[in-house]
């Protein structure tokens, strides 16, 4: 007699963490569940499957409010710890990007440049409760006559601050190298010459998207770990692409699917948003995501079984291809292949460097498994689905 095949609803499931029953499982450790049972199976154990990236996201920033001055302000120019944040949208209202260098910043004049402060720096120093100097300059108005405000403030002090990242999570992305004679500095690392190493940056079979290749499962309202606190996936990033080529499994084999997600800033941890400096390239944000996904059904849990091994990314030279637009794919390398530390490129050994932390991502999807099996934490379903590709049938 033939089994029933395997349906849940995510209300099913959030009944399941409220009762303490649920199962939740890490990707990781999905993978091998469905290596031993097979996804039909796995299907029938596991409600919940948790995953985890904790890397540099450039496209990230914070929305404030710091609050109305006496007398008050219109503010046009802003800097926050000398670093200039967006003043265009209202009186007090400010975004701060993360990759914006300290204004005196000597940035590549002196190469290459360090980036020693920026915005990501500043919304760290934020989240790790630290004083920061806000400046504001204004042109006056009849109802905001003041031209001139300088305070110290902390996060405690601000009406409101959101972390709101038009980009992250990056399903899959290249494998960097340089066929240059010279060393590079790139937002992939420094790269040696003459392929002297091959830079990546994802956490393979631990990553979102890489676990629900075609967003059967994400969406607006779609709730998630964000800097150490609940945050939300709030539409497609910039640059979403879901009409890369994908194989056979239908995981893409280049940067396709990104996020735009929010959270509170006042409930995050340092330790998992932290501001970085690109040597030669400028500043970022290191930030810790993580979404659980559903297992509705058996095509879910053969999705999040994914291994590093079935998980492909293209090799593409920065040196000259990358920069000139002139974007072509120098082979296909697994992840299996670039975590074991060396990878081959034209015949020759090359030593393969994350710039994404496993170790951290791994952290995150087990935090975020305790916060559901604890019943802190209940999934959400999407009021709309991130675009997919038009064809779940487009192979490579």
């Amino acid at each position: 007699m033939a089994q029933k095949k395997v349906s849940r609803t995510i209300g099913e499931i959030n009944r399941k963490i409220k009762s303490g029953k649920v199962v939740v499982v890490t990707a990781e450790e999905m993978t091998e569940i469905v290596k031993k049972k097979g996804a039909r199976k796995a299907a029938r154990e596991v409600d919940v499957v948790t995953t985890g990236t904790f890397a540099p996201m450039c496209s990230s920033g914070a929305f404030i409010n710091f609050g109305h001055t006496k007398p008050t302000i219109k503010a046009s120019k802003v800097w926050l710890n000398g670093v200039p944040a967006y003043a265009g949208v209202a009186a007090v209202d400010i975004y701060i990007g993360a990759t914006e260098p300290a204004e005196d910043d000597p940035l590549n004049r002196v190469h290459p440049g360090q980036f020693k402060y920026g915005g990501g720096h500043v919304i760290h120093d934020l989240v790790a409760g630290e004083k920061v100097e806000l400046k504001a300059t204004a042109y006056g108005t009849d109802c905001y006559p003041n031209k001139d405000v300088t305070k110290k403030l902390t996060l405690d002090d601000l009406p409101y601050a959101v972390l709101l990242n038009p980009r992250n999570a990056y399903q899959n992305y290249n494998c960097a190298i340089n066929l240059s004679n010279r060393t590079i500095y790139t937002y992939m690392g420094v790269l040696k010459p003459g392929m002297g190493n091959a830079n990546y940056s994802t956490s393979g079979q631990l990553s979102p998207l890489l676990n629900d290749p075609y967003y059967l499962t994400m969406g607006l309202g779609t709730r998630i770990f964000l800097g150490g606190a609940q945050g939300y996936i709030i539409g497609p990033g910039t640059q979403h692409n879901p009409n890369a080529r994908r194989g056979r499994n239908g995981v893409p084999v280049s940067p396709a699917g990104t996020l735009m997600v929010k959270g509170d800033l006042k409930e995050m941890d340092p330790r998992w948003v932290v501001g970085v400096s690109i040597l030669g390239y400028g500043c970022s944000l290191a930030l810790g995501l993580g979404v659980p996904i559903p297992i509705l059904n058996e095509e879910m849990a053969r999705f999040t079984g994914v291994s590093d091994e079935e998980i492909f990314t293209q090799i593409v030279d920065y040196g000259n291809d990358y920069p000139t637009g002139d974007v072509k794919s120098l082979g296909r390398v697994s992840y299996a292949e670039l975590k074991s530390g060396t990878i081959r490129v034209n015949g020759q050994k090359v030593q393969s460097v994350p710039l994404s932390s496993y170790v951290r991502a791994l952290e995150i999807a087990n935090i975020l498994k305790g916060w559901i099996e604890n019943g802190k934490f209940l999934l959400t379903e999407p009021v709309e689905l991130l675009p997919t590709a038009r064809s779940r049938r487009k192979k490579s």
